[in-house]
């Protein structure tokens, strides 16, 4: 569950979490042109959204024959964020655009507004993609469960107990899929590169999209942020904080990076949402 706070506090960051959405695109193209029929390519390419469910749900509703490799993939780029993202954003920065400090001053969020934030993005994702809800649907009911106050002890157990269960299944569900004959292939090593590659051109999105808002702003934004709206949340976040102080150890970016984190979930949900209706339309 998710504290959708800092992202009220800023509306803008929503724009991160689409931007930096844009690896997932280039990779389906990509993966196109080397071979892949466009449902394998279309799973392969919502690897970049560094969001493991989504990874599932797209692979599984297109019928991939390589939902194992590509789940294993996902969650494997998902671990190596702290590895892969600090040299990315370092790559797409100069020293000067990291030490943009961000003053975080949070606004205060009605009880009311927790409650029917969950219910309108549920509502206006089904809109954009109603595909999608499956995902968003159950991301934004357990928020919903948090906010209203009245189900401590649902929240709790989905938080917990419930979340750990269905990782373990799973986990046993995806390895019944991963035979030798099908998993040992050419073909999972390019998943492999094709999946780092869509990591990285969202990451280099999201910090060009910064940019880019910077140029209309007069509250820049520190490019570093845009990294952070792929769904891996909170371990982007933390990068994304880790690098802003080790620049400036006065320079507190992480509920920003959170608020850019929490919109890449809800962007990646949608995202895969319309690969998937566009593909089986």
């Amino acid at each position: 569950m998710i504290d959708f706070g800092p992202l009220l506090s800023n509306p803008k960051l929503f724009l991160l979490g689409g931007a930096a959405q844009f690896g997932i695109f280039l990779i389906i193209l990509l993966a196109t042109m080397i071979g892949f029929n466009i449902n394998d390519a279309a799973a392969i390419g919502i690897i970049g959204a560094a969001d493991g469910p989504t990874s599932i749900l797209v692979a599984m509703k297109l019928g991939s024959k390589f939902l194992g490799p590509i789940t294993v993939v996902a969650y494997s780029y998902m671990a190596l964020v702290p590895i892969i993202q600090p040299a990315v954003v370092k790559l797409c920065t100069t020293k000067k655009e990291r030490l943009i400090k961000m003053e975080y001053n949070p606004v205060s969020v009605s009880h009311t507004t927790k409650v029917l934030f969950p219910i309108v993005v549920t509502i206006i994702a089904g809109l954009i993609a109603p595909k999608s809800l499956a995902l968003v649907g159950f991301l934004m009911f357990g928020n919903l469960l948090r906010e209203c106050g009245v189900l401590r002890l649902l929240s709790e157990t989905a938080q917990n107990i419930l979340a750990n269960l269905i990782t373990l299944l799973l986990g046993i569900t995806i390895a019944s899929q991963m035979k030798a004959e099908t998993f040992v292939t050419w073909e999972t090593l390019l998943i492999l590169v094709l999946g780092l590659a869509a990591f990285v051109f969202d990451t280099v999105a999201g910090v060009m999209f910064a940019k880019f808002m910077n140029l209309f702003s007069k509250k820049k934004i520190n490019p570093m942020i845009g990294a952070a709206g792929i769904s891996a949340f909170p371990m982007s976040a933390r990068v994304i904080q880790k690098m802003g102080l080790k620049e400036d150890p006065n320079n507190h970016l992480l509920m920003h990076a959170i608020g850019a984190n929490v919109s890449g979930q809800i962007a990646s949900a949608i995202v895969g949402g319309l690969i998937i209706g566009l593909v089986l339309a």
